[in-house]
């Protein structure tokens, strides 16, 4: 079992839901980045994604490409990034997840990338434009290293994309709760709960809720009908706002504390 599953087993065991916090590789730099995830890691979160910055990207608000934009300013590369989840698997054991446009993937090489990733301690990556019916060359080289590729269904997948979706995807499946791009909103979208529920139905992997989702309020609604959520632009924003690294650390760990507080005591 990966550690992606293992953590939603344990999860499930013990009736919790799982929280997912999102940053930018690189943003502001290398070394924030390394303790910005032990803060998040102490502060309760159950899974990381590293955002790996391309200048380009499909699904990215201007909150996420602006880090993106200050990522690549500070030299942030592909290789980079996967030296640095080497370096942080020495001391953790927490999932971590590579979310990336395909084209970075593509110059990298595919089948070298699956293979540094997975020797790095990389447990998944999310590719939101490399669809479904475009991935099989890739999955087969990621289910053959173990690597879980995880894949998005949005309020507009119909019925029978949600089937091909469930049977492709890997880890979890990622709800994207709005159509734009990514982005914090005051509150979830209409019809969102009906949705769910139907993915729920198809998939027996665990469903996660993403895009808007900004603070404990948001997060605490969406877990009583999903499996969890993924926490990005709130955080990327707080990264962005903040002049020294301490105190993007503790504002950072503040609301990563006070969203796991908030999904742990409302079931």
């Amino acid at each position: 079992m990966s550690r992606i599953e293992t953590r939603f087993e344990s999860l499930k065991a013990k009736g919790q839901k799982a929280l997912v916090a999102f940053i930018t590789a690189g943003d502001p730099d290398m070394e924030a980045t390394q303790t910005l995830f032990k803060k998040i890691e102490e502060q309760g979160a159950d899974l990381i994604e590293l955002g790996v910055p391309f200048s380009d990207p499909l699904a990215d608000g201007p909150v996420i490409q602006a880090a993106s934009q200050r990522s690549l300013e500070a030299g942030t590369t592909l290789k980079k990034i996967i030296a640095l989840v080497k370096e942080i698997r020495k001391t953790s054991q927490l999932p971590i997840i590579l979310m990336s446009s395909f084209n970075p993937i593509y110059v990298y090489g595919e089948e070298t990338f699956v293979r540094d990733a997975v020797s790095a301690g990389v447990d998944g990556v999310i590719i939101p434009d490399l669809p479904p019916e475009e991935a099989g060359d890739f999955l087969a080289l990621a289910d053959a290293k173990g690597l879980d590729m995880i894949m998005l269904m949005a309020p507009t997948t119909s019925e029978a994309r949600v089937r091909m979706i469930s049977e492709k995807s890997r880890g979890f499946i990622y709800y994207i709760s709005v159509t734009g791009t990514t982005g914090t909103r005051n509150k979830l979208s209409e019809g969102i709960k009906e949705k769910v529920e139907s993915i729920c139905k198809v998939t027996s992997l665990p469903v996660l809720i993403g895009f808007g989702i900004s603070g404990p309020e948001q997060a605490e609604e969406a877990i009583k009908f999903s499996d969890g959520v993924i926490v990005g632009s709130s955080i990327v924003k707080i990264i962005a706002g903040e002049e020294s690294l301490a105190d993007r650390v503790e504002k950072v760990g503040q609301l990563v504390s006070d969203i796991k507080r908030a999904i742990s005591s409302s079931h």
